[in-house]
């Protein structure tokens, strides 16, 4: 046995040929062969027993023997019965056959020598020499990027151009940018203080670090691959870097650039140079590129004459200030007022002088005399060309290209871009020198002290296009006013949202008409001084559970009126009863179906929300009213038409579509009911545009402001008029300013109105609006009289109980059934003009609580806030 194992025998006569000799005989049937004669491979023996009939002596004393054997023998593995060289597969068929031996790979993958699994496993020379390849190329890679990347300069960052603005019909309107607003010094001239409150604040391991921080670069560009925003560099050294490149593109080439820039800054630069670079580069907001222009912007003094808290309070800019500005940036973003954004400055500078002391980079006194006062930097400056409606035109464009693109803030004050506005320059001149021919005869705050503080904010936008034309925004960058007025809210609308609640109950019905629209000539109670009734019967209640009461602007008993009626004559208790039947979540729907924005709309869906509460912007409230101009199609307002930059368009500025947003004949009913509020009503004076023109007063509680929004088919024009308490931005009454007990929509804002749209639309046709089709459905509120086929006869005599407050425009008649009716249907159930009884026009929509109104704040209504 022994000597089997140290020399095993050949077979003899073996291989195929015996096989095939073995598988023939004399009887015609085939006979298997027994198991280790197959093929006479050492392998097929393995198992045999010796001593039975026709077997073979085990050969081999181990599987692994055979197997060794069987390599020497071929490399041939046992086949199954049936399926060797002469099984029925044929010659060189056989199944599961490892593959014939021959040279050996240079990467021996799979596996040379192993079967099974085994041949999948990588081998440990393989495995590290990819690893090797792997850090090899990779060290080749940074050594490439290294080379090639220049370190930045300073004055190559500061070669900023102009943003170049043009009219609608291509004409140049202004060219801005912040070329003249940077330079740079070096760091001997920076303060010390400057120096250190940045480091403090930001990179407090700056003069230890080597400039670069590798796990921030993988979150960076980790979030660029997950698709979201990539995040700053993290080292001062970095950001240098970053504030070099002219385009912000986040892509991961630009990051591989960036990282490879600040290895070759960190090791090339010393960090006094790297520093002064940074400084040197950095945006500090109003236009302001750098330490020195930033000095001059904010505190009009050179850098190095910053004092430690000045110093502070610059370096908290850093972090964005668009947020830390305490002027403010609502054009950019609403959270971005100057309340929210002061809070965070003066925390922020705080902090920054406490990490400044902690760090000993100031003493105690000197830490002790900085945090004593907040430095309030002074205000903004108008920049050449930024005069007169300029500047507002200019802030409208640039809010509009920011939230249309991928351009950042700070890329788009770098310049270099040309933008191609929907502003017609004849239309804007003739809007303000509207407000201004107005303003100039019935304002004088030199002789009354009530007609200090007055504002005007207007906006005109085309129906079914949405282009804004033309706006008023103040009375100029150059007389301090910074503030849009077009495109701020904080100013409640009144009952110009009267309209938006009728087209709710026209288009949706009541809670009784089970989703039936109801017609304009359904009457309501339009006395003053009523209780408000929920769906289900309750009353309406304050928040202290006492009942609410609406009122009136005066106390004349009109007794049961059609909707009509009321918004001719803007009476307030049919519209809030109306909207508490409809549903004011279907009110707040069909106003943000018209154009409103939701951020604009007050919260509490009360009682008074149904007579404006809300502060949309004259921008939306002019683009709401053209939908229903428009027969009920809206479009979102928008002021530019294409922005370029070397020559090539940037996307995201197309026209905006147009949408079906109110049923073309609810809007039509609407539109023919506010025709009426001109002809008959509380817009009388706008009869002098000579056209056929639709509108709707609004006048709030306290005569804290007054609206005027009309359109003809062609433009859609709101105007808003307020005071503000130019300290903490608080409306305040206007009651006796020019000199008249209190101001109404139907006053000075609907000749704004009426003086601009004649000059805007001279030489226009006019194609009046389309016809409107009869709402059949008149659901009366509950205890108003049964109509009864005859006539009442309109009474000739004045009401016995006078308003106690007479507008400028109270009619000298009461108008004629033909005059008020365009449309014989449009006429009340009771003859002649709806309400029958002359009256003196009111549009002050109040309610029982009410306390000061800020702009840009919640308006509660009835449940504490300002009423509409």
């Amino acid at each position: 046995m022994s000597e089997h194992r140290r020399k095993p025998p050949q077979p003899q006569g073996g291989g195929r040929a015996a096989a095939r000799r073995g598988q023939s005989g004399p009887t015609s049937g085939r006979r298997a062969a027994p198991r280790g004669a197959t093929t006479g491979s050492p392998s097929d023996s393995y198992g045999s027993n010796p001593a039975e009939p026709g077997g073979e002596e085990r050969q081999y004393g181990s599987r692994a023997e055979a197997r060794k054997a069987a390599q020497r023998s071929g490399g041939r593995r046992r086949e199954p019965a049936g399926q060797g060289p002469g099984g029925p597969n044929g010659p060189g068929r056989g199944r599961g056959r490892a593959p014939a031996p021959g040279k050996k790979r240079f990467v021996d993958y799979p596996r040379f020598d192993k079967y099974g699994w085994r041949r999948w496993v990588p081998s440990w020379r393989l495995v590290s020499g990819l690893c090797l390849f792997f850090f090899g190329s990779l060290v080749a890679a940074v050594g490439v990027g290294y080379a090639m990347v220049s370190i930045p300069s300073e004055n190559t960052a500061a070669k900023s151009q102009n943003n170049v603005y043009y009219w609608s019909n291509g004409d140049q309107m202004v060219a801005t940018g912040t070329g003249t607003n940077r330079q740079n010094i070096n760091i001997a001239q920076i303060p010390k203080a400057m120096q250190w409150s940045v480091i403090s604040a930001e990179n407090k391991s700056f003069y230890t670090d080597s400039g670069v921080d590798p796990m921030g670069i993988a979150r960076a560009l980790a979030n660029m691959a997950k698709g979201g925003e990539t995040q700053g560099g993290s080292t001062i050294t970095q950001q240098f870097v970053k504030n070099t490149y002219l385009s912000q593109e986040q892509t991961v080439t630009r990051k591989f650039r960036e990282m490879f820039i600040s290895i070759k800054v960190g090791t090339e630069l010393s960090k006094q140079q790297v520093l002064q670079g940074y400084l040197n580069t950095s945006y500090y907001g109003r236009g302001a590129y750098g330490i020195q222009a930033a000095a001059q912007t904010y505190y009009g003094v050179d850098a190095v004459k910053l004092t430690p808290s000045q110093c502070a309070f610059l370096a908290a800019l850093l972090k964005g200030p668009t947020y830390y500005d305490p002027i403010g940036a609502t054009n950019i973003d609403p959270a971005a007022d100057s309340k929210s954004n002061t809070a965070r400055s003066k925390a922020r500078w705080s902090w920054i002088l406490e990490q400044m002391h902690n760090d000993k980079h100031i003493t105690d006194v000197e830490y002790q005399t900085a945090i004593k006062k907040y430095p309030m930097p002074q205000g903004l400056k108008a920049t050449k060309g930024m005069t007169g409606q300029i500047s507002y035109l200019v802030d409208t464009a640039k809010k509009y290209v920011l939230s249309h693109s991928n351009i950042s803030q700070t890329a788009f004050d770098q310049g270099g871009f040309q933008i191609y506005t929907t502003f017609q320059k004849d239309k804007v001149n003739a809007l303000s020198a509207a407000v201004k021919k107005v303003q100039k005869d019935r304002i004088d705050p030199k002789k009354r002290n009530l007609d200090k503080y007055v504002q005007f904010g207007a906006a005109s936008v085309v129906p079914k296009d949405g282009a804004i034309v033309a706006l008023y925004g103040g009375d100029g960058y150059e007389n301090g006013h910074f503030t849009n007025n077009a495109d701020t809210s904080g100013v409640p609308v009144g009952s110009t949202w009267k309209p938006f609640v009728l087209a709710a109950a026209m288009e949706y019905g009541t809670y009784k008409t089970d989703g039936v629209g109801i017609s304009p000539l359904s009457k309501y109670n339009g006395d003053d001084h009523l209780k408000v009734r929920n769906q289900d019967g309750t009353n309406v209640l304050n928040k202290d559970n006492s009942i609410f009461y609406q009122n009136n602007e005066s106390n004349y008993p009109w007794g049961y009126i059609t909707l009509r009626k009321a918004m001719e004559q803007s009476i307030n208790t049919p519209y809030v009863q109306l909207g508490m039947d409809v549903g004011m979540t279907k009110v707040r729907d069909v106003a943000k179906s018209a154009g409103i924005l939701s951020d604009s709309m007050a919260r509490d869906l009360n009682a008074s929300f149904a007579i404006g509460t809300s502060t949309p912007s004259a921008i939306r409230m002019a683009d709401a009213y053209a939908t229903f101009a428009a027969s009920g199609k809206q479009a979102d307002p928008y002021s530019v038409t294409a922005v370029k930059q070397d020559g090539q368009p940037v996307s995201g500025f197309t026209k905006p579509t147009v949408k079906e947003a109110i049923p073309e004949n609810v809007a039509n009913n609407v539109t023919n009911t506010l025709e009426n509020v001109i002809q008959n009503g509380t817009a009388e004076s706008a009869k002098a545009l000579g056209r056929d023109a639709a509108g709707k007063t609004g006048t709030t509680d306290s005569n804290k402001s007054a609206w005027f929004v009309g359109y003809t088919q062609q433009l859609s024009t709101s105007i808003a008029m307020f005071r503000e308490n130019p300290k903490d931005a608080e409306l305040l009454s206007m009651n006796g300013t020019a000199g008249v007990a209190s101001i109404h929509g139907g006053d000075i804002p609907t000749s704004i109105w009426t003086e601009y749209m004649e000059a805007a639309l001279k030489g226009k046709s006019d194609p009046g609006f389309p016809d409107a089709t009869k709402i059949d459905k008149v659901s009366n509120e509950d205890g108003a009289p049964t109509p009864t086929p005859t006539p009442v006869v309109t009474p000739s005599e004045t009401p016995s109980e006078t308003p106690s407050e007479t507008p400028s425009e109270t009619p000298s008649s009461t108008p004629s059934a033909t005059e008020s009716c365009k449309f014989s249907w449009q006429c009340s159930d009771d003859g002649g003009t709806d309400g029958g009884a002359t009256s003196t026009p009111t549009d002050t929509a109040t309610a029982t609580e009410s306390s000061g109104t800020s702009r840009g704040g919640d308006n509660g209504g009835i449940f504490g806030g300002s009423t509409g």
